[in-house]
């Protein structure tokens, strides 16, 4: 298996490993497989008893060539970054009601959905870094890297409890100040790991988002300093994240029903529904996947209209992980929607892929320069086989955590009850013989300032000890303030990593 860039079919291909390392490819596009392999719903159910780990291990192996890793390896790095999770099934289902269903995907170390991907992450880079240093010669430096990225809350402290104390790697996270929840920013902060690295940054989370872009951009810098990334752009994630589709629904499937089930997913970023999207042409038969927003719901405002364009103000919510202005995985989308059809890519096709790949950088450039593209009618309605959206505002947000505190004692994050409220919007209790699952993307503890509004619960009385004793730790942070110029900015954060790699 091979990786190409969204915008350059003719660019050299890339293996597991250095799609893993390189992110974002040279030309600014999103590297994707160069095809996805078909599953039979068959061989798909012959998975029903499988554990979390050895169902990651059939879908990895799809993606991951022998050459680079043997099995043995394989199953290793998967079992041991999903035995950090405390729950049996990683991942567990929560019945609400007989046709709703929570997907539970915070029992990871930081207690959010992202854990399920960065853990694998901090392994296969630990585990390819290894390799490369096996026969250094006397006196040749060792391979190390610098991961870069930039969180709205949850990605960073997966990424530091990913990448903690792991040999060879660095880690900086950056931030935007005052906009990420205080238990999201004591939990990064108060990790005293020496490879470990936060930055606060004035501005928004597009404005972090756009400095680790300009970071990458950069190719002598990023050839100095080995960047690699781990924002939702990278391949891994969303290969680890299609798990939990796999796993869900094969604990609810019934052949002889042949039930339908959807998946309603609160998102930023594109990343964790783009996930579901790719589990769907490997072959899963998702029957609907919601695209849930809050208030800055650029996603929802395309899957209504055709047209993404970009606001002007991003604005602050209770759901702070969605305050995106643009979803960095949403060109992966993009290209197969442009390809003409949004079933699996079997083999290579040149000639279409050519010509994709042109219209998409085309739209990219347009949004860059104006934040604004459409796209033709007919595949505008290629989106409507599987997709369909809303949006939530912050008042219904915490009416709906109050709803299902109250009426199923049943607490969740404002991230999930956007999800949640999104499956409301769209009447998903009048289809007949449709399970719904929401995804729960992080533990409610990670957001005590929202359960308190609209629960009156105190943080101390719900949240997990180890977010309590958080808040109480030494914290270490570098803090960076030059007006929300992002070439002031750029430039700081471009020294700080210097410096710490001098140290």
């Amino acid at each position: 298996m091979k990786y190409r860039s969204t915008r350059d079919p003719e660019a050299n291909l890339l293996n597991f490993e250095d799609t893993l390392f390189t992110g974002l490819a040279p030309d600014g596009g999103l590297y994707i497989p160069e095809y996805v392999p078909s599953l039979e719903l068959e061989e798909i159910l012959s998975w029903k008893s499988l554990s979390f780990s050895e169902l990651a291990f059939k879908i990895f192996r799809l993606f991951i060539d022998q050459s680079e890793m043997n099995d043995n390896d394989l199953k290793s790095i998967l079992k041991t970054s999903f035995d950090t999770f405390s729950h049996v099934d990683v991942t567990p289902l929560k019945k609400i009601k007989s046709n709703l269903l929570m997907l539970e995907l915070f029992w990871g170390p930081t207690f959010a959905f992202k854990d399920v991907a960065l853990q694998c992450c901090g392994n296969f880079f630990e585990y390819f870094l290894k390799k490369k240093n096996l026969n250094l010669k006397p006196g040749e430096k060792k391979f190390e890297i610098n991961v870069v990225c930039a969180t709205s809350g949850d990605t960073g402290g997966a990424a530091i409890y990913g990448l903690r104390g792991k040999e060879n790697v660095k880690c900086f996270v950056l931030f935007p100040k005052g906009r990420i929840s205080t238990v999201q920013e004591a939990q990064m902060t108060s990790v005293p790991d020496a490879n470990v690295f936060n930055i606060s940054i004035e501005g928004t989370f597009d404005t972090c988002q756009e400095i680790v872009k300009n970071l990458f951009s950069k190719k002598e810098f990023k050839r100095e300093f080995n960047l690699a990334a781990v924002n939702s752009i990278n391949w891994c994630r969303i290969l680890s994240q299609t798990v939990y589709y796999f796993y869900s629904f094969l604990k609810i499937y019934d052949s002889e029903e042949k039930t339908k089930i959807q998946y309603s997913v609160p998102t930023g970023n594109f990343g964790d529904i783009l996930a579901g999207f790719y589990a769907k042409i490997l072959g899963l038969p998702i029957y609907k996947l919601l695209v849930a927003t809050n208030c800055n719901n650029i996603l929802h405002k395309f899957f209504e209209t055709g047209v993404y364009e970009r606001p002007s103000t991003c604005l602050s919510s209770f759901s702070p992980a969605m305050d995106i202005l643009a979803s960095s995985n949403f060109e992966r989308l993009l290209w197969y929607v442009e390809r003409g059809n949004l079933k699996t890519l079997s083999k290579r096709e040149l000639n279409n892929e050519k010509n994709c790949s042109l219209k998409i950088s085309e739209l990219m450039e347009s949004f860059k320069a104006c934040g604004k593209f459409g796209i033709d009618s007919d595949k505008f309605e290629l989106t409507k086989e599987l997709f369909r959206s809303s949006t939530t505002d912050d008042k219904t947000t915490l009416k709906t955590i109050e709803k299902y505190f109250k009426e199923y004692d049943y607490l969740v994050d404002p991230h999930t009850a956007v999800g949640l409220n999104a499956l409301e919007n769209l009447n998903y209790e009048s289809e007949d013989g449709v399970i719904s699952v929401c995804l729960s993307t992080a533990h409610p503890g990670k957001f005590p300032e929202a359960v308190l509004k609209s629960t009156g619960l105190e943080f101390e009385k719900f949240a997990p000890k180890v977010l309590v004793n958080a808040m109480t730790l030494e914290k270490r942070c570098h803090n960076i303030q030059n007006g929300g110029k992002s070439d002031g900015l750029l430039n700081e954060v471009e020294e700080y990593i210097r410096i710490k790699n001098r140290c």
